[in-house]
């Protein structure tokens, strides 16, 4: 099956169900407000590394995390009641953007993350749609984790961790937020043995436009999530 080629600035994609075997659906486009918007709501992702042209992926299966679904280790749940991290929200996007980066090139590992994505994300939280969940200890952060929000969805995009546990806690603070503001699931996209570990399952990708198709009909929580309606106080021993 061929891999379509997007038109620059036509934010418009082909059907899921033409992706390859291992999720490549489409090369080529832009990173744009709307083509990504457009993306998430469809199902797809932007994933590839420097010298690469842009790659459009919508894997089947597909990993999801239901927020009352987390698992807490019995070590974790000793972690948060020591309450040794202060949670922030969206105090420090680009630098958590910035380190979920460094951290995968300082292991000499390959990153998505690129200047480019950096600054598209970047721009997406100046809108309102991309947020960060902060872990601070003694005024420095040491974790966190950002994505995209719309509707009743949370598209998570990378974590980071400088200290044992931090992106741990970031995760479970998303998640005990999710459940107070009405975010129904938070899509994990790609399927990794930690996240699995933290309760994240695989669906069906069928099963997966289907809860976007229901759970995007509703109003989006956007604007910086520090300073809004909703309560930002975080009882992490609740979960």
């Amino acid at each position: 099956m061929p891999v379509y080629q997007l038109i620059p600035e036509i934010p418009l994609f082909p059907p899921i169900e033409e992706a390859e075997d291992d999720g490549l659906l489409a090369v080529g486009g832009d990173l744009t407000k709307e083509r990504l918007l457009c993306a998430y709501r469809r199902g797809i992702f932007p994933w590839y590394e420097v010298g690469q042209p842009i790659l459009w992926w919508s894997p089947d299966p597909r990993l999801v995390l239901f927020p009352d679904e987390l698992k807490i280790s019995r070590s974790l749940r000793k972690v948060l009641r020591k309450e040794q991290f202060e949670i922030r929200f969206d105090t420090a996007f680009q630098e958590v953007i910035k380190s979920c980066a460094d951290v995968r090139t300082n292991q000499g590992e390959g990153t998505w993350i690129i200047p480019e994505m950096q600054q598209a994300y970047t721009e997406l939280h100046q809108e309102g749609f991309a947020h960060s969940v902060e872990s601070w200890l003694d005024g420095k952060l040491v974790g966190g984790l950002y994505g995209i929000s719309m509707g009743q969805c949370f598209f998570g995009e990378s974590m980071f961790s400088t200290m044992n546990d931090s992106s741990k806690v970031a995760l479970v603070a998303l998640t005990d937020f999710s459940q107070r503001v009405g975010i129904k699931l938070i899509d994990c996209q790609m399927t990794t043995p930690h996240l699995l570990s933290l309760g994240a399952r695989e669906i069906k990708r069928e099963v997966f436009i289907k809860m976007l198709k229901k759970y995007l009909e509703t109003y989006s929580i956007k604007g910086l999530w520090n300073n809004g309606p909703v309560s930002m106080k975080v009882n992490l021993l609740q979960n």
